[in-house]
């Protein structure tokens, strides 16, 4: 197919509010339906996050553990295509396999790490934003109820700001890079596309991750052995409601 007849954007659904808890439910059925790659996968993720905090520990530093764990996240969606790989076996009726799995993903990681380096991009500019709160307004032991107020609140909307970027880069353009061959600009502008559109149901979606994440947070990565390929897989299902990409030809493999 000729890439001049493709529209620059994939054209979105419509989504209820209440679609992303759909989404949650399939993917359960996705997790029991492959346990194997499923766990598998979850497994990967619980030791990444031990490893990553195992360092920074030993480094003596626990802001650098929120950092590299922070920089975790935006490296975390290139490994999930692995997921959605095992989604699609599923969804066609096939036994899941981590080997059909992992070739998607070698097939997809061109553009899925032009995906990363944008997000990269995303996470170094919140970090010199950070930096520069901090310099613009110092936080001592001696500070006021005002001045914390300040800083908290400046802060705050600064990093929803950047999360919000980052929430709308993602939700969508990385199930759409491994199922369809398209090129991550195309896929990136499409999934802000379909969250600008889809603003309460987006929320709802939002608030899923969230939860997700301090839940993982707060069983010291174990819940993530299960919530992040029921993430992954609920992310596909939302992808195949959200998004027509039928202009573009499947991606082989």
């Amino acid at each position: 197919m000729n890439d001049e007849n493709l529209p620059f954007v994939a054209p979105c659904r419509e989504l209820a509010p209440a679609a992303p808890l759909r989404w949650v439910r399939l993917g359960w059925q996705d997790v029991r339906r492959a346990p194997g790659p499923s766990f598998a996968y979850g497994l990967l993720v619980v030791a990444i996050s031990w490893l990553v905090s195992l360092l920074a520990f030993r480094l003596g530093s626990y802001v650098l553990v929120l950092a590299m764990l922070s920089g975790f996240v935006f490296v975390a969606p290139v490994i999930a295509i692995g997921l959605y790989e095992v989604a699609r076996q599923v969804a066609r009726g096939e036994a899941p396999s981590i080997a059909l799995a992992l070739r998607g993903t070698r097939r997809a990681f061109g553009n899925a790490m032009v995906f990363s380096l944008a997000l990269l991009v995303v996470f170094l500019v919140w970090a010199r934003a950070a930096s520069a709160i901090s310099i613009f307004l110092p936080i001592s032991a001696n500070a006021t109820a005002l001045e914390f107020v300040a800083y908290f609140g400046i802060g705050s909307v600064v990093g929803l700001i950047f999360a919000s970027i980052t929430f709308s880069c993602s939700a969508f353009s990385l199930p759409m890079i491994d199922d369809r061959d398209t090129d991550a600009v195309t896929a990136l502008v499409t999934s802000i596309n379909t969250v600008l559109r889809n603003k309460k149901a987006m929320v709802v979606w939002a608030a899923i991750i969230v939860i997700t994440v301090l839940v993982g947070f707060a069983t010291a990565f174990l819940a993530f052995g299960v919530l992040i390929p029921l993430l992954g897989y609920a992310t596909w299902h939302g992808y195949e409601e959200a998004i027509d990409a039928s202009a573009w030809p499947p991606a082989e493999g």
